[in-house]
């Protein structure tokens, strides 16, 4: 093994490697869009550095760059420095790189080691953390649905899909057609390389009901270390992407006349002490803890809406026409309900939340979904009876906007508790600003209709 090649890599990273010199190390972190955001350096430099840094503010910025004006926040604008520390278990290839490239994420802390609450990822380890102590282990498997686009570089342009190797434009309701997913097969390819480089595993793709719209599924496991892939992966997707001449997106919503995209999160709880389930019983029935995970999503998750769904474009998916749920019913084996029960043995039974939109930042619909499911089995709580047929004919339970959302949020203190208050209130101010900015805006729509009719 090449002196350049630590030990302390994690055995995909070193086989990847294979004895090729690092060139460079890139110290990242999410930022509350889920966007990687940190700085690269020579590899030789990254193993001498005893400390790194970047200020606390990366975590006020709106979708658009600007800053969120927080008010009572004494340090807003002194962008006091915060420790990064690089959680050299998440070490990975950056395989698009010219240059052998290593990625590692960092914990982010102040000077004296205090986690900063108001990071993502240290947002869902708060959550883990309620859990532990209850003994308990979350485990979470992620679906993530996104489109492959023509490129554009005209914002006033509508998005359309990319040419195939046929040279014909995608089109949509061709669900789990094999044909549609080799119509992309070069970029397809490339995400398959990609995660093997990164020591990903993917369990399927497939074409999901958009044109170009695709569907990638991975493995159950730990929350944090799926966040971190879920993380990892939407930024090689998006370099295949690009290496193929076409955009990769996970907005909620791309376009007008097609579904929109979901990131489904398959949920179950594990008793550390045992290892099984908690959700059946010895004679495989579901227990109370089952039940009291479900009238938690069910009681809080409109209160966590704008964690699952963060932008305004974010509730345009939330319509029956595209088979997106619009309240939050249960039903086993029923996809028109918020939340899903799979047909499953009873060692694996789970709980698919179905609200969530591939545009949420990963470690915060996690945590999101967890807390309101951990609330409830700490209340006890009792779900509504099943729904066991069309839930879409059921009155909608979800908030019709992203400002309707943050006042749910805000107005529910169980939820405020289990995230962090200062979290809250950053996470608050922030979307609230992206709301007035977005109102600021004058759509075609509004050019269109109301120029000369009003």
């Amino acid at each position: 093994m090449s002196a350049d090649i630590p030990a302390s890599l994690p055995p995909a990273c070193r086989d990847w490697l294979n004895d090729r010199r690092i060139e460079e190390a890139e110290c990242i972190i999410a930022d509350m869009a889920g966007i990687s955001r940190g700085k690269a350096m020579p590899w030789r430099k990254f193993m001498q550095s005893k400390r790194s840094f970047l200020p606390v503010s990366i975590f006020y910025q709106t979708i658009t760059g600007d800053y969120a004006d927080l008010d009572g926040l004494e340090d807003q604008w002194t962008e006091r420095d915060m420790l990064l520390t690089p959680d050299m278990s998440t070490a990975t290839a950056a395989p698009w790189a010219n240059d052998v490239t290593v990625q590692v994420i960092h914990d982010m802390t102040d000077l004296e080691g205090v986690p900063i609450p108001i990071a993502p990822r240290n947002v869902l380890r708060r959550v883990m953390a309620l859990y532990a102590e209850a003994g308990w282990q979350p485990v979470v498997a992620p679906e993530l649905e996104f489109y492959l686009t023509k490129i554009n570089t005209d914002p006033n342009e509508v998005i359309e899909p990319p040419v195939g190797r046929t040279g014909r434009r995608g089109i949509g309701r061709q669900a789990y057609s094999m044909s549609a997913v080799d119509e992309y097969q070069s970029v397809i390819e490339d995400i398959y390389d990609y995660a093997e480089a990164q020591g990903f595993e993917i369990e399927t793709i497939i074409q999901e009901g958009g044109a170009g719209q695709l569907e990638i599924n991975v493995g159950h496991g730990d929350p944090l270390t799926l966040a971190d892939q879920v993380f990892f992966f939407k930024r090689s997707i998006r370099e295949a992407a690009l290496k193929n001449d076409c955009f990769a997106t996970f907005m909620a919503k791309p376009m007008q006349d097609e579904p929109g995209s979901a990131m489904h999160i398959h949920q179950s709880v594990l008793d550390v002490r045992t290892g099984r389930t908690i959700f059946a019983d010895a004679a495989g029935k579901p227990t109370d803890l089952f039940y009291g995970f479900l009238a938690g999503q069910q009681d809080n998750l409109p209160s966590l809406i704008s964690l699952l769904a963060p932008y305004v474009n974010s509730y345009r998916r939330y319509t029956t026409e595209d088979a997106a749920p619009i309240n939050l019913e249960w039903g086993r084996d029923n996809r028109s309900t918020g939340l899903r029960i799979p047909l499953s043995s009873p060692e694996a039974l789970r709980i698919e939340n179905r609200v969530a939109g591939m545009d949420c930042n990963c470690y915060l619909a996690f945590a999101a979904s967890l807390a309101a499911g951990l609330i409830g089995m700490k209340a006890g709580g009792k779900p509504r009876p099943e729904v066991a047929g069309d839930a879409y004919e059921l009155p909608r339970a979800l908030p019709r906007s992203l400002h309707e959302a943050l006042d749910l949020l805000k107005n529910n203190p169980a939820v405020v508790e289990t995230l962090g208050e200062e979290f809250c209130t950053v996470y608050l101010a922030i979307k609230r600003q992206e709301v007035e900015e977005f109102l600021q805006v004058i759509s075609p729509w509004e050019r269109e209709h109301l120029l000369l009719n009003v």
